[in-house]
Parts: C-alpha cells; sequence; structure tokens
C-alpha cells in the first residue's frame, strides 16, 4: 500500500515521539565514470534522532525505486521487511538512534524531489530542487515535516564540468585533476 501523504495525526505522532538532531546527506548524481546518471542517483542518509520513548515505532519517509540497505543503530534490517516503496518503519527505538539509508532515487519531471532537465539544443543536464511541503523524501530519506527540524551536512558527487549551488555555505572542494 502506498503512503505517499502524511496524515495531520501522524505528523502530530512523531513530532511528540521524535527529535531529530541532524542529517548527513550524501548524494551522487554520476553514473560512475563521471558522467551524468540518467534516471536515478544514488543518496545516502544519516539521521541521528531521539525517541521519548525508547521503544516505541515509528517511519521514516523515503520514495525511491531501490533501497539498498537500512541500518538502524549498527543493526541491518531486512529492507523487504520494512521498505514499502514510500515509507520505512522503524521499530523498538532506542533513546539515542542513528539510522543510515543507502538507496537509489528516481529524478522527476514534475518539480518534486529532485528535478532533471535536459536542454533540447545542447544537451546540458540541469537538476534542481525546491522541496515544496512533503517533497525532500523524494531525494533522501528524511522525517519529511516542518515541525521536526535538524541540521544538514549535504555532500554532492557530480561531474566535474557542472556548477553546484546551494543556499548554504560550501565548506570544501574536491582537488582539481
Amino acid at each position: 500500500m502506498s503512503h505517499n501523504n502524511l496524515h495531520r495525526d501522524e505528523a502530530a505522532a512523531r513530532a511528540t515521539l521524535l527529535e531529530v538532531a541532524s542529517y548527513a546527506v550524501e548524494v551522487d548524481l554520476t553514473d560512475g565514470a563521471g558522467a551524468p546518471g540518467e534516471g536515478t542517483f544514488r543518496t545516502t542518509s544519516t539521521v541521528h534522532f531521539t525517541c521519548a520513548e525508547p521503544g516505541a515505532s515509528t517511519f521514516l519517509d523515503l520514495t525511491a525505486p531501490m533501497v539498498h540497505q537500512v541500518r538502524l543503530n549498527g543493526e541491518t534490517l531486512d529492507v523487504a521487511a520494512v521498505f514499502d516503496g514510500d515509507r520505512i518503519a522503524l521499530t523498538g527505538l532506542a533513546a539515542a538512534n542513528e539510522l543510515v539509508v543507502v538507496a537509489d532515487g528516481a529524478y522527476m519531471r514534475t518539480g518534486e524531489g529532485l528535478h532533471r532537465f535536459v536542454d533540447p539544443v545542447d544537451e546540458s543536464v540541469y537538476l534542481y530542487t525546491q522541496f515544496e511541503t512533503f517533497d525532500a523524501h523524494r531525494m533522501f530519506a528524511c522525517f519529511d515535516q516542518p515541525d521536526l527540524k535538524a541540521t544538514f551536512h549535504l555532500v554532492v558527487h557530480a561531474p566535474r564540468d557542472w556548477v553546484c549551488v546551494s543556499n548554504g555555505a560550501v565548506t570544501s572542494r574536491p582537488a582539481e585533476g
């Protein structure tokens, strides 16, 4: 069953249960050989969060065609058992939690998530995000609701000739070569 909507009661329950400290998000926009990827991109999310009721259950938002790994507090979870295409079920939460999700995200052509456009004249590839309400989970695994704020550390692997722009300061760039 698809759950690609977040209902008010679900958001309220999560906000009462969780406090999210940080996200470390790494996206690889290449095809593995340095050229732009065409249909999907690799995304790795590491989420640190606390739970007010240890032992409780909740879910993380992620819409992706493929999840390779889900690891909660060092334990690898069975992806087929916890991922339904739009949500990752989380059970037996500890007071302090680390969740790592490795997935392939799909480029969108609708303006949602990570939008990909190829210029028909020069075949240049352009990507952008807006993350309007409930769209971030189409690019990376997250608790996608505005009252569960956290700090972000974003790492982008992009083709060498691309220019990456963000609303945050660039903290490092790879050496030329």
